[in-house]
């Protein structure tokens, strides 16, 4: 989209939940890739193409990558959307093989769960780059969209996924792409080695509902991946003003929600 204020930018995006930010990181790219090949060699080989290989928590192996949370321009646009002392709630990084079909990331209601993707391959529409149905993440919309539905849409629609009515984000390497968990997303075309990763991010916890929801979150999302909320390299390369989004998942990483609902209940 063109260049926006910040108070446009959070219009569009609470509008059709999610914003491109063109060039964003344009001047870093080169240094971004070659931290991302560094991390790979951990996972292993995968030369047929066959699976997707990732890797959780993606952004906190390296040094390098840890600093995108102390980005200038990535902390203003997350901070514009959900709020300046934002939790960063995880990353994962991926080598994409083939198409994903139509999903939500999250359906949480309380707090707003937003994804930072970057793409390091040029991708367009018929080439694997994401594919949103803008405004999917709205409540009324929610059944209208319906995730299931619209995951079978051969059998529902007698239409394949490609074909259902979408936006299509064509990115170059250096743009950003931010999106709301809540918005239906998509692609197709895409080769057996798109490099991509994202960072997870969310509201700051102000509530009980809220707290459980996090719970939620870093249980089903982050858990099953790692031992730990963050790795060691992203918290002992932490500026104060970075563990401003480090400091609130420690705090229930191990906790119920359950517990906690009985622990506040007044």
């Amino acid at each position: 989209m063109p260049t926006a204020s910040l108070a446009q930018q959070r219009a569009f995006f609470e509008t059709y939940g999610f914003l491109k930010l063109p060039g964003l990181l344009k001047n870093e790219i080169a240094g971004i890739i070659s931290e991302f090949e560094a991390v790979f060699p951990q996972v292993g080989p995968n030369p047929d193409g066959s699976k997707r290989r990732f890797f959780v928590p993606f952004i906190d192996q390296r040094p390098a990558l840890c600093t995108l949370l102390d980005h200038p321009g990535l902390l203003e646009a997350a901070g514009n959307l959900i709020g300046p002392d934002f939790n960063y709630v995880g990353s994962d990084g991926n080598y994409y093989t083939g198409d994903t079909g139509w999903h939500r990331d999250s359906l949480y209601q309380s707090s707003s769960y937003i994804k930072v993707a970057l793409y390091l391959d040029r991708v367009t529409k018929d080439t694997g780059c994401l594919r949103v149905i803008p405004g999917s993440h709205h409540d009324a919309n929610i059944k209208i969209f319906d995730g299931t539905i619209t995951a079978e849409s051969e059998g529902n629609f007698g239409v394949h996924g490609r074909d259902i009515p979408h936006f299509p984000l064509e990115n170059e390497p250096g743009d950003v792409l931010l999106f709301n968990h809540r918005v239906l997303h998509a692609s197709f075309g895409g080769s057996t080695s798109r490099r991509m990763f994202t960072m997870n991010l969310g509201r700051r916890a102000k509530d009980p509902k809220e707290v459980d929801d996090l719970i939620s979150y870093l249980s089903y999302h982050l858990k099953p991946h790692a031992p730990t909320p963050y790795g060691k390299t992203m918290l002992e390369t932490a500026s104060p003003a970075r563990m401003v989004h480090l400091t609130q998942p420690p705090q229930f990483w191990a906790a119920g929600g359950e517990h906690y609902k009985l622990r506040t209940a007044k």
